[in-house]
């Protein structure tokens, strides 16, 4: 088995890298982010963690995206200036303890979209409401939508631009906080380049991308939505989800992620919470 911790010597790229100037122009993005290198700067750490920890969906062609290191002067909040192909980063975190898996569904880049985030700039805890909303629509046989889920939270996006939190609206949210306070991540991200042959999965026909590839600065506010604001599909989920009384355990429905038997696991977790 590789050791990581002994390799202690840097790859020729990294050390031609570290005399690379720094980027400039990210004066809107919070200094804590603009200032956090990645842990992943070298392929065989990388490749190391990738041996033990899924990315691509069961099923699905592994050849989607290229996984790829993040040299010593990229951060995550860096745009494509200079890159010739598209990419977008992601955490460590969202694969080994979220379970999202590649390719994003339609759902999560809905939700991408609705916030003009990127999935970096989505705190790992909003991540976490998201996952399991979708675990427990599967389970109830109902259609996950973007808005029913975002009409359980609310957004204040904040000046100079760092990782946005859904804040729960008390009186209706049924979730409960993955972690109380979701530490270690920052440092752990790297590089997903978009393949030929995962076009059809992250690109549009006509060349955009299907959610924000790179942090933005204008993040969306969300505040108090509406029922009206809602689709008859969107109502029909939240119908259900407020039947619920109690709030559900967001750790423990993320997890059913990585279970066998996804569906009866989760309808036994209903069950012993006395909620189905």
């Amino acid at each position: 088995m590789e050791i990581v911790r002994e390799v202690r010597e840097d790859p020729p790229e990294e050390l031609a890298e570290s005399n690379w100037l720094a980027k400039g122009g990210y004066g809107w993005a919070a200094a804590d982010v603009r200032n956090q290198s990645s842990l992943f700067r070298w392929s065989r750490l990388l490749n190391s963690w990738l041996n033990y920890t899924p990315v691509i969906s069961k099923g699905v062609s592994g050849d989607i995206v290229s996984l790829e290191r993040v040299s010593a002067i990229d951060r995550v909040c860096h745009g494509q200036e200079g890159a010739t192909e598209k990419f977008f980063y992601m955490y460590m975190c969202h694969f080994s303890q979220l379970h999202v898996r590649l390719p994003l569904d339609g759902v999560i880049m809905g939700v991408l979209r609705a916030l003009n985030v990127a999935p970096t700039q989505l705190h790992p805890n909003s991540w976490a409401y998201l996952q399991a909303f979708r675990i427990l629509c599967q389970s109830l046989y109902l259609e996950p939508t973007p808005y029913a889920f975002l009409y359980f939270y609310n957004t204040r996006p904040r000046r100079p631009a760092t990782w946005l939190s859904l804040i729960s609206c008390p009186s209706i949210n049924r979730l409960d906080a993955f972690s109380q306070s979701f530490k270690h991540f920052k440092d752990g991200y790297f590089k997903l380049v978009v393949t030929e042959g995962g076009n059809a999965h992250f690109m549009n026909a006509d060349g955009s991308t299907k959610f924000p590839f790179s942090w933005t600065g204008n993040l969306s506010r969300y505040k108090d939505m509406g029922m009206d604001e809602l689709s008859a599909g969107d109502k029909e989920v939240m119908e259900i989800l407020l039947k619920f009384v109690d709030k559900l355990p967001t750790k423990g429905l993320v997890r059913v992620y990585n279970l066998v038997h996804p569906i009866i696991d989760i309808e036994g977790i209903c069950l012993l919470l006395k909620l189905c």
